[in-house]
């Protein structure tokens, strides 16, 4: 625990501007980003009393050990800097959201030759446009039906489209006329993006005019003794109106807005959103974070507004958003927004009218999802504590290993032999801390000598990585220092962070080979471990006797956890390999033979039992293929078949030549 008055900057040496500030750890990890319109009263506020400071306060300022700032011309500069600051260091000591769910949204592929409507997931593309995000990936599919009526637009995937193509037939959608059927030519990409431009602006509120210019066309067809098309117009209309009816009217006014509320405690925070367009709900989600600092309702809602508009543009910002309460000042913020938009947003609070009424039914939503959220995760955090608990006191730890790595060597009869690494940090995957290793060591079937190498090359990268940041002296070994795990800037480095425990898919063998890896290396402070499949036993270096954990024990559940997902990594790298090896043929070993020269030979002469009967001159009438290519080709080819010699199939005897 660091004393906030050996990093003080002196008096004077902050400058009373607006600006961003950093503190940082004792290896250099950014641990909180924040802004102030005067660093010198922010900073100043920090190196109070530590008595007088709040809890959590208190403890980032005794966790950190050094404070550096960035001076900005104006607030807007110092949010946007901010922003951009905590997404990438993402310091432990920040207010971060975390998605409670991952939300479908309807999107549009605009960016296609024929656009598409389809659910979509995850991060927004560019030349997308998206509707929602909604709750339930069938409601967006049940709009979507509706609608194919009266916008008949593609939605079907690349590969069903590219075989429509070319056998000249549309799919079963074409043949009901819920699709204009684009893949046959019966709308030129013209007609088809029109019609995709109606079914977004459709979606996006703009509805009374397709509704009066539907009903105009169906008075005209009647007036003109048209019946059938009339009936055709009159269910359309009826099917826009029940898609309509699935979003129910909220305002009056036709407002686009989007509505943030929070419920929050001592302990953490939840924010929902209501995506209000053209009056009605289109779409909702919500957050839920750990309240680690020292922060008001308003400061949740600034920091609620830059991870939802952060990576958005133009109509993704609504023209006003309302919040529970405004942070202070609001001008900066509302001008970061007007600048993302491209024109002035609107922030407020709404005092009276629909707009209260509505923020009420999103502020029980928010309440009833904290709700949820503490039931699930008191149980989910109590299983984990006791889980690593029982591990830490059967293998006699001296602390729960908070970050347990498992190693497994994979292969098929000792050929492309691989292994992999998992890590679990407080009982959950890490999965971007996952690594695979390829076995170059030695060839063949092993399974001691590889978990040698892994864990070897594995540990010897972490001394390495502390040898950069001069932490670790191998004349000194008695001032080891903790692992450095970012480099100067605070950025993530590869194998930087230390276990607690190593856990290896085996048994004593095993267990050995890596203990003995770690020994030969200096790592004496990490705990190792096997977990044997066949008793489920837990092996401890130089144990004669395994350790036998309850089946029903959570600390055993959890070990098998870790290593049946490092089994499961190992095995899907092993087999991708294998793929790619299986996949391969003769031509692919041809030195300067690319692969439109290979698909050329192949198909020119049909297969490679052709073209290894082909002769150079044969072989020089394919396009692209010069003398000194074929000679290439046909001495490559040459050399395999005397490599691999016929078999009679009857007899299982070599045919010699």
């Amino acid at each position: 625990m660091a004393d906030p008055s050996s990093y003080r900057p002196r008096p004077g040496e902050i400058p009373d501007s607006p600006g961003v500030y950093r503190f940082r750890d004792d290896h250099r990890r950014v641990i909180y980003v924040g802004k102030a319109k005067s660093l010198r009263q922010r900073l100043s506020s920090y190196f109070q009393d530590i008595a007088g400071l709040h809890p959590r306060t208190a403890g980032m300022v005794t966790t950190a050990s050094s404070v550096e700032w960035t001076v900005v011309s104006t607030e807007v500069e110092a949010l946007q800097l901010e922003y951009s600051w905590i997404k990438e260091y993402d310091p432990r000591f920040n207010v971060k959201y975390r998605d409670d769910k991952s939300y479908p949204s309807l999107a549009v592929t605009m960016n296609e030759e024929y656009p598409r409507a389809q659910v979509m997931r995850g991060p927004k593309r560019k030349g997308v446009r998206y509707f929602g995000p909604y709750a339930h990936a069938w409601a967006i599919r049940e709009t979507v039906d509706l609608l194919l009526r009266v916008f008949p637009i593609r939605t079907c995937s690349a590969g069903v489209f590219k075989r429509a193509r070319a056998v000249g037939r549309p799919c079963l959608l074409g043949y009901i006329d819920k699709c204009s059927a684009p893949c046959t030519g019966r709308i030129d990409p013209d007609a088809h993006r029109a019609l995709a431009e109606e079914f977004c602006d459709f979606m996006a509120g703009r509805t009374g005019a397709h509704l009066k210019r539907l009903e105009e066309e169906m008075h005209r067809a009647a007036e003109a003794l048209e019946y059938e098309r009339a009936g055709r117009l009159r269910d359309d209309i009826e099917a826009l109106r029940r898609a309509l009816e699935k979003n129910a009217v909220v305002l009056a006014d036709a407002t686009d807005a989007d509505l943030i509320a929070l419920a929050e405690d001592d302990l953490e925070a939840a924010v929902q959103i209501f995506h209000v367009r053209g009056g009605r709900v289109r779409g909702q989600r919500g957050w839920v974070t750990d309240r680690v600092e020292n922060v008001t309702t308003a400061d949740l809602v600034e920091a609620a507004l830059q991870q939802l508009y952060g990576e958005e543009s133009g109509e993704s910002v609504p023209k006003e958003v309302l919040v529970p309460a405004l942070p202070e000042p609001s001008e900066p913020l509302v001008e970061w927004l007007g600048e993302r938009r491209g024109s002035r947003v609107g922030l407020r609070v709404p005092q009276r009218g629909d707009k209260r009424d509505l923020m009420a039914t999103v502020q029980r939503n928010a309440q009833q999802s904290l709700a949820l959220h503490k039931t699930k995760r008191a149980s989910d955090l109590t299983t984990r504590s006791r889980a690593l608990e029982e591990i830490a006191e059967a293998l006699g730890l001296d602390s729960a290993p908070l970050r347990i790595e498992c190693f497994d060597v994979s292969h098929l009869q000792g050929d492309d032999v691989v292994a992999s690494m998992v890590v679990f940090e407080d009982g959950l995957a890490r999965k971007s801390e996952y690594r695979r290793f390829q076995i170059k060591g030695f060839s063949g079937q092993d399974d001691v000598r590889a978990m040698h190498e892994v864990v070897s090359r594995r540990f010897r990268r972490y001394l390495r990585e502390r040898e950069k940041t001069g932490e670790w002296a191998v004349e000194e070994p008695e001032e080891d220092a903790p692992a450095s795990p970012r480099d100067e800037d605070g950025r993530p480095k590869r194998f930087a962070y230390p276990p607690q425990l190593v856990v290896v898919d085996g048994g004593q063998p095993q267990v050995a080979a890596a203990r003995r890896a770690m020994d030969e290396l200096g790592v004496d402070d990490v705990a190792v471990c096997g977990l044997a499949k066949r008793l489920e036993e837990v092996w401890l270096p130089g144990d004669d006797d395994p350790v036998i954990l309850p089946r029903s024990s959570e600390g055993l559940y959890l070990l098998q956890r870790v290593r049946d997902e490092a089994h499961r990594f190992a095995i899907r790298y092993q087999r991708g390999k294998r793929s790619q090896s299986i996949r391969k043929g003769p031509l692919d070993a041809v030195p300067g033979l690319g692969e439109t020269r290979k698909k050329a030979l192949l198909k020119h002469f049909g297969s490679v039992k052709r073209l290894r009967a082909a002769t150079i001159e044969e072989i020089c009438e394919v396009p692209g293929v010069g003398r000194r290519t074929a000679e290439t080709v046909a001495a490559a080819l040459a050399g395999d078949r005397q490599a691999v010699p016929a078999v009679n199939t009857a007899t299982g005897e070599i045919i010699e030549d």
